[in-house]
């Protein structure tokens, strides 16, 4: 049986003192790691980076929050992470330790006005999945079984200290300089804001469900208000696998490419047709059914998309408005990809590398059906990455390239791509039919 805790540090100095002492465990591991290269000059990282990447998700887990939020994020990257960080950081999408009952209670108590018996006829004090924000317990009423979801205590006035005092081993396990990371920080905090409102995210979830009820192949549980609260949403409990318990069924393609489509359809419809989006595809956030149907749990963390940044970033993916050189040049400022004090070395440099990594990470766009089972696909993207992320002038830049916008954006895209790679799936992806989706929007009345 899962572990579960009775206590969260919520204040400032009993969070810091945890993220201390984490930095003292890292400490004490890169110490050993280099004693032991003394004797074995060859010693790979691995070992430190496995007993790093334990000890720092001990504490963001226990933590919760942005702390373990960024975890979370963290580990969608294949191949920006070490892969030890990337495995042990994955178990924040649906598996840190729960909360124990009697804060479970106090919260009903404080936001409700009364315990869970009181409101449900029946109600599991154990957590079935627990995650960054919150977790979720099981729950009946007049014969509907309720998946209810639970806030931490101390979640939403911890993120802005949080992020201050994560950020610096952020920057340590990823390799960025600290330019890279400042850009986006505001963004992130921003959006984790968000996702502490529960309020917010019930009305979201009412929102995007209704407008997104019509896409083939999706599910959308139904919500009840009169059983939710600012810390806590109670909605119709849906059945299904999360992708690693899904993929492990072994479906036949039919069904991987069923399930593919859906999710391709979910989130163009979303950024193309509604311009705003579901902006954390981690496979926590979906329950895959056996014929290919997927169910959407989670809408805590949506991005609102401007039209000006919408047509300049999607103008990327249609090379025929990229032919003409200058309207080219200048849709890369507007991006932020170059900058107003580049020399003409190098936004020639900088252009000519964005410019191959566009034409990879756009080639779904440019073919009527694109299968992401080929892993030659993905295995081009890393390398080309990684060749990036190896120049100098890219990695002793002061400069962060992109906007705020760019950053939910992206991970939307990546994390689609991943969820897309791991299921192989087979899927239309053109314009034409994206532009197509339109025929889903709900109707106008009069």
């Amino acid at each position: 049986m899962i572990k579960e805790q009775n206590s969260i540090p919520t204040t400032k100095v009993e969070r810091a003192a945890r993220f201390a002492l984490t930095g003292a465990k890292l400490g004490v591991n890169y110490v050993k790691h280099y004693t032991r290269k003394l004797v074995d000059p060859d010693l790979p990282k691995d070992a430190l980076h496995e007993a790093n990447a334990e000890d720092i998700y001990e504490v963001l887990s226990n933590l919760k929050g942005s702390a373990l939020k960024v975890a979370q994020m963290l580990s969608l990257d294949r191949g920006f992470l070490p892969p030890a960080y990337a495995r042990r950081f994955a178990l924040s999408q649906y598996s840190a330790p729960p909360l124990s009952g009697p804060l479970v209670v106090n919260t009903f108590l404080k936001t409700l006005g009364k315990p869970p018996g009181q409101i449900f006829d029946r109600f599991n004090l154990h957590a079935t999945h627990a995650a960054s924000i919150g977790q979720v317990h099981e729950a009946w009423k007049e014969g509907k079984r309720l998946a209810v979801k639970i806030q931490y205590p101390g979640v939403a006035h911890s993120v802005k200290s949080d992020l201050r005092i994560v950020k610096p081993i952020a920057i340590r396990i990823v390799g960025l300089q600290e330019a890279d990371m400042d850009q986006y920080f505001e963004e992130v905090e921003t959006k984790l804001l968000e996702e502490t409102n529960y309020r917010l995210e019930l009305q979201r979830s009412q929102e995007l469900s209704a407008q997104c009820k019509h896409l083939p192949n999706l599910i959308f549980p139904k919500y009840y208000p009169a059983y939710s609260s600012d810390k806590i949403i109670t909605m119709d409990w849906l059945e299904g696998r999360h992708l690693p318990d899904f993929l492990a069924t072994n479906p036949d393609q039919q069904t991987r490419n069923r399930a593919g489509q859906a999710l391709w359809d979910f989130y163009q419809f979303q950024i193309h047709h509604l311009r705003k989006v579901h902006a954390d595809p981690h496979p926590g956030n979906f329950l895959f059914q056996p014929d290919g149907r997927v169910g959407i749990i989670d809408f805590g963390c949506v991005k609102e998309i401007p039209q000006d940044f919408y047509e300049n970033y999607f103008a990327l993916t249609r090379p025929e408005l990229l032919r003409n050189e200058a309207h080219r040049m200048q849709i890369f400022r507007e991006l932020g990809i170059l900058h107003p004090s580049d020399t003409e070395k190098e936004i020639q440099f900088f252009s000519e590398l964005f410019q191959k990594l566009i034409d990879l990470t756009t080639l779904p766009f440019q073919q009527d059906y694109f299968d992401f089972g080929d892993e030659r696909f993905f295995n081009e993207i890393y390398a080309y990455t990684d060749y990036v992320y190896s120049l100098p002038e890219v990695r002793h830049s002061k400069i962060v390239r992109g906007t705020r916008h760019s950053l939910y954006i992206n991970r939307t895209y990546f994390g689609l791509y991943s969820l897309l790679g791991d299921l192989k799936a087979k899927v239309q992806t053109s314009w034409r039919h994206i532009d197509e989706l339109a025929q889903y929007l709900p109707k106008q009345e009069g």
